[in-house]
């Protein structure tokens, strides 16, 4: 009998946020839906770090849409953007301190509103602890990433934050 790959725990995602997005570069997104599973090497992150960052969903405070924020890391935040787009986002850090990892692109794909449709990644998972019991989790890789292959750069989408909170090298990017 072989046993199933270790899921990363919660206190993996109970750390300050950007040592959290650095992290994820190199581990697996596991995605079980409709009896598939599929898993994708985890290529490109970005961190919002709590209610002082002007970027975050949170800096305007506490709402219905940023209440899975505010929850236990290592569960999922997900929000429509757009009209169209789901954007798949994983909590860190302790509980109240809103800050969150966006999974900004995979292997083969690039862009988080392509990642949600191929993984069918939808709002029904807010709020939900990853795992397999909703079907979403994620994996440490074999594969070693060295710190030289992860670059980091500012985020993207976020200018309206202002010139502070939109150069901040808060994204990370396995070099290829």
């Amino acid at each position: 009998m072989t046993s199933l790959p270790q899921t990363l725990p919660s206190s993996f995602f109970n750390r300050p946020v950007l040592k959290v997005a650095n992290d994820l570069i190199g581990c697996l997104i596991v995605r079980k839906h409709n009896k598939k599973t599929q898993r994708y090497i985890i290529t490109e992150t970005e961190a919002y770090d709590g209610e002082k960052d002007r970027a975050c969903h949170t800096s305007s405070g506490k709402t219905k849409r940023n209440l899975a924020m505010f929850g236990p890391s290592g569960h999922v935040y997900v929000y429509f953007t757009y009209g169209i787009h789901w954007m798949l986002n994983i909590v860190t850090g302790p509980v109240d301190y809103p800050s969150a990892v966006l999974i900004r692109g995979i292997k083969e794909i690039s862009g988080p509103a392509r990642l949600t449709k191929k993984l069918n990644i939808t709002g029904r998972l807010n709020c939900k602890k990853l795992g397999r019991k909703i079907g979403l989790w994620i994996e440490k890789s074999d594969i070693k990433i060295s710190k030289k292959c992860i670059k980091r750069t500012p985020r993207i989408g976020v200018d309206y934050a202002g010139p502070i909170w939109s150069k901040k090298k808060w994204r990370f990017v396995l070099k290829h």
